[in-house]
């Protein structure tokens, strides 16, 4: 995989230290395509579509397809490049990738208090069904992406592929996963957060961040996430399927809880101050990916939970385990306490009545943090991460307990965060493994994160022995893809054996299989 050819002149570099000190860039309402005048032919100072194309959510009628405009991806006023101006932007959607069929078409304003970002929110397509899609803005033309819309409600659907991931430092590898994501046959990509990452740092392969400073204001953040989408993979990624994206703690801040900062290159910072950087956080992470107009957040304030339908198949809720928690203990001892929340009572009551009424064949939590137990210390002496699940024992046992009263049948939990993968049963009681287990969950490795990665690290080899429900362990890079089936389904993960050059080739390390009717790792190939 190469690097991307822009280049930072050197003045960029020169003010590099100013960047994390700009005000941030207060949002105006996105405006509708038929208010104000045509911009057909303003004049660009490069190619606009230098950040891809991107597709998601996809519903039975249509999908958001996404851009952003940006011929200087990388100017230090966030910009991009772009005027101060709302542009038009015109997109087609065709049944053919050389759109000798176009079925829908249509414009969008793009606005600079929102980037010059696109979210078009396209319907009236035909459910289950492949589609290619463009964008054309001053008689430059995008590339072409695909995308899929799904399955009429209740359809009976016989199989579905999905693919899921997270956690992708630029700093710490290449993307080469996502080169060979891009050429798996997959219906729909899941991404559990960080989608970038906040920290300063230049890292040891070459690939520095920039800005180089830790991202605060919006600025800083716009400039960030134009870096990782330069990555040629990665857009690659993005152009062959729909996503599901839902963020985590690095696309705000490392460790972050509510309305609390987590004090680890600064000190804590006040709510109130927080707050400003989550709106940056929140609005840049809109700004770059395909959400729709549900999702767009208000100030510090942003929808991510949300549930999608496939056919009679799959139901997946996208959880939102970062807003609604409250602060990490720093005394394990308390991880029970039955007032600590971790999705808020809110949302623990709507994935509660979802789960319970649902009558999809398999019902998927996309989920950020690990929910099974993981005793991290060898001998009856148990630790756990206060982050995790482990942090918030008497909500998840509240989660559990609610599956079980319910009859939830093949409840999965896929999850991101960790850098490791592990697939494991869910127990009622993980203190005694005789308990009904109620579920299996895939913890999934990230794309970079923690450079190269081993087969099996110290770590792993702890997890396995102290925690029994824990049927499989690998710490590579990669990815999962999920196959569903109406008997069973399996995850395959794909892992590549280093990040730190290009051109790493993949391999499925292990697929682990899970029965319908019968919760928890039916069996694992390796």
């Amino acid at each position: 995989m190469s690097q991307p050819s822009f280049k930072l002149p050197r003045r960029h570099f020169l003010a590099l230290g100013g960047v994390a000190a700009g005000a941030t860039i207060l949002a105006a309402e996105p405006a509708s395509a038929s208010s104000g005048t045509s911009n057909d032919h303003i004049t660009l100072p490069g190619y606009a579509f230098t950040l891809g194309v991107a597709s998601g959510d996809p519903l039975p009628d249509g999908v958001v397809l996404w851009t952003r405009l940006a011929p200087e991806p990388l100017a230090l006023d966030g910009l991009g490049g772009m005027p101060d101006r709302a542009v038009t932007v015109r997109w087609e959607v065709a049944e053919d990738e050389k759109f000798r069929r176009v079925v829908r078409h249509g414009a969008e304003r793009a606005t600079a208090g929102w980037g010059h970002s696109v979210h078009a929110e396209v319907h009236g397509l035909r459910p289950d069904r492949v589609y290619w899609y463009r964008f054309r803005v001053a008689g430059q033309v995008s590339p072409v992406g695909r995308t899929r819309t799904a399955p009429r409600p209740g359809a009976n659907l016989q199989s579905m592929t999905f693919a899921f991931a997270s956690c992708q430092a630029y700093t710490d590898g290449f993307f080469t996963a996502y080169e060979h994501m891009a050429r798996e046959d997959l219906d729909l990509v899941v991404h559990l957060g960080d989608y970038i990452y906040e920290g300063a740092g230049a890292g040891t392969i070459g690939r520095p961040h920039f800005p180089l400073a830790e991202t605060f204001a919006l600025t800083d953040y716009r400039i960030r996430y134009s870096q990782y989408k330069l990555d040629p993979a990665l857009q690659a990624a993005h152009r062959a399927a729909p996503w599901v994206v839902a963020p985590d703690d690095h696309d705000v801040e490392n460790n972050w809880a509510g309305d609390h900062s987590q004090p680890d290159t600064e000190p804590d910072q006040d709510p109130a101050v927080f707050r400003l950087r989550r709106a940056a956080g929140y609005q840049a992470y809109y700004e770059n990916l395909p959400l729709r107009r549900s999702s767009m957040p208000r100030g510090p304030e942003m929808q991510v939970y949300r549930r999608l339908a496939f056919g009679d198949l799959l139901q997946l809720d996208v959880l939102d385990t970062r807003r609604f928690r409250d602060q990490q203990l720093t005394d394990q001892s308390l991880r029970w306490d039955p007032n600590r929340q971790i999705l808020g009572a809110k949302q623990e009551q709507w994935l509660l009545a979802g789960l319970g009424a649902s009558r999809a064949r398999w019902n998927v939590l996309g989920n950020q943090v690990f929910a099974m137990e993981a005793d991290h210390t060898d001998g009856p002496a148990g630790t756990y991460s206060m982050d995790g699940w482990d942090g918030y024992a008497a909500a998840r046992q509240r989660l559990f307990d609610g599956l079980a009263k319910r009859n939830v049948e093949n409840f999965l939990v896929v999850t991101g965060d960790a850098h490791r993968s592990v697939a494991a049963d869910l127990k009622l009681n993980f203190a005694d493994q005789n308990s009904r287990t109620i579920g299996t969950e895939f913890l999934g490795t990230s794309i970079s994160s923690g450079g190269n990665g081993t087969d099996m690290d110290s770590l792993g080899v702890t997890w396995l022995a102290e925690n029994p429900h824990m049927k499989f362990h690998n710490s590579q890079r990669g990815y999962q893809v999920v196959h569903l089936g109406r008997r069973e389904m399996h995850t395959d993960y794909r892992v590549v054996p280093y990040v730190n050059v290009p051109g790493a080739p993949v391999a499925t390390r292990a697929s682990v299989y899970v029965q319908h009717g019968r919760p928890g790792v039916a069996h694992v190939s390796a």
